[in-house]
């Protein structure tokens, strides 16, 4: 039996792995990379590598043994068929007779075009009769600390989220939950609503960061449109503009308040305060 991780090369998938070392022998893990090269600091720690990509089928072919536990992390190519791609991952696993897949979705709540990819999975995931675990994953605070860069040149955290609050929690917190999932016993079938135990306005992250930089930071509520026009105008293609700009009026709405208290129960400990997030990022 081995636990298998996809995306084991990304940035979710990197601490997964690393925290599942901590708990079982490196040979009973399996991460998937798109590359021997991406896998090489993995094998170099004991771990086995698998060698598939989600957009070529046949290279799932031998991933997977009866008895394994998975981990489908969500793929990043957004607006891409995404769900085609997870299904190539849920055929396998079920023809191969794997105990339990886990999902990396988003939260029940969220009703923006992010979702959908989210919620065809989920869909495909349950009519293949797999045990299943839904992990709807909350926001990261890395979606805001890594990239602080026009924040600090501009004294200002632009947002379309008006007075909306944020359930987020780092990506190590949402690791652990996998991780908790991946390696104990009677999660499956089940549904994980998760997100930090500490939901924040922009308004407050605009505090924050100003109280950690000596800055005046301040939060420039502006309309979807408005947002849209400043993220094309700083390079992002505008279909990835609207779905984030999608995503704050989904804030705005309420829909990333995820007040479950799984992340915290799943991971063992209190969710990475974001301003824990914040100094780590400044201090990068």
């Amino acid at each position: 039996m081995s636990i298998v991780v996809t995306g084991a090369n990304g940035h979710l998938g990197r601490h997964v792995i690393e925290q599942l070392l901590e708990k079982v022998p490196a040979d009973q893990v399996t991460a998937v990379v798109r590359s021997a090269e991406k896998g090489a600091g993995f094998a170099a720690q004991g771990v086995r590598i698998a060698v598939a990509d989600y957009n070529t089928p046949e290279t799932f072919d031998d991933v997977f043994a009866a008895g394994d536990k998975v981990l489908l992390i969500s793929g990043s190519e957004v607006g891409n068929d995404r769900p085609g791609q997870h299904t190539v991952v849920i055929n396998a696993a079920k023809a191969a007779g794997v105990a339990l897949l886990a999902y990396t979705s988003a939260p029940g709540t969220l009703s923006a075009a992010l979702a959908d990819d989210h919620r065809a999975t989920e869909k495909a995931l349950l009519a293949s009769g797999l045990p299943y675990v839904l992990l709807r994953n909350g926001w990261y605070h890395e979606n805001y600390t890594e990239n602080l860069t026009p924040v600090l040149e501009h004294n200002a955290v632009v947002a379309a989220a008006g007075e909306g609050r944020v359930s987020s929690a780092a990506r190590a917190d949402y690791a652990a939950a996998a991780v908790a999932v991946l390696t104990g016993e009677g999660h499956e079938n089940q549904t994980y609503e998760l997100g930090g135990d500490t939901a924040w306005s922009f308004a407050e992250y605009a505090a924050e960061l100003s109280k950690q930089t000596g800055k005046e930071i301040a939060y420039n509520a502006v309309p979807g449109e408005v947002l849209v026009g400043i993220l094309t105008g700083a390079g992002l293609p505008e279909p990835f503009a609207q779905v984030l700009a999608g995503v704050d009026a989904s804030i705005a709405k309420g829909e990333l308040v995820v007040d479950s208290g799984d992340l915290s129960r799943l991971a063992g400990r209190p969710t990475t305060p974001l301003a824990d997030a914040i100094a780590v990022a400044l201090k990068g």
